[in-house]
């Protein structure tokens, strides 16, 4: 694959990251209202999980992970690196979009906020604090590797 490939893809992939992100947006608002208006002024109730900072994290960190995709494909070939640096850096921080959403979204649905892998002062831990926090641990790292390599890029000469 080609450096513009790359590109191309990484930056469908942080446009379906910015897609979920949008429906936590929607998430959000039913949050926010208790419901859904079906009419103006006619609010059918809807019991969301979480409460509406949950939602406006998983909103708004969605957004973010979705442009630090695109922007770290957009500057690829500014930074001029090596093919399989390039390949590999790509993979880590498209590795890391994903794994917050699953981080956001999980925690919509963990007592412990999927902050642990064990209960903490926010609650128990369970299925989806494991599904969420497991990816994120893992790409955590990866990511603070990938920003560094792009650092120690940009000051090349």
């Amino acid at each position: 694959m080609n450096l513009q490939q790359q590109q191309r893809r990484m930056v469908g992939h942080g446009a379906w990251i910015l897609l979920v992100a949008m429906m936590a947006g929607v998430g959000l608002l039913v949050s926010l209202l208790g419901g859904l208006e079906v009419w103006p002024g006619l609010i059918l109730p809807v019991d969301m999980p979480a409460n509406s900072s949950a939602w406006a994290r998983t909103h708004v960190g969605g957004i973010l992970n979705a442009l630090l995709v695109m922007v770290v494909a957009l500057l690829l070939p500014v930074l001029n690196f090596p093919e399989a640096g390039a390949r590999r850096v790509g993979l880590w921080i498209v590795g890391t979009g994903w794994a917050n959403t699953v981080f956001y979204w999980a925690a919509l649905f963990a007592p412990n906020r999927a902050l642990t892998l064990g209960d903490n002062r926010f609650g128990a831990t369970n299925a989806a604090a494991l599904i969420g926090l497991v990816p994120a641990l893992v790409f955590v790292v990866l990511s603070l590797v990938a920003v560094f390599f792009i650092a120690r890029q940009a000051w090349r000469r």
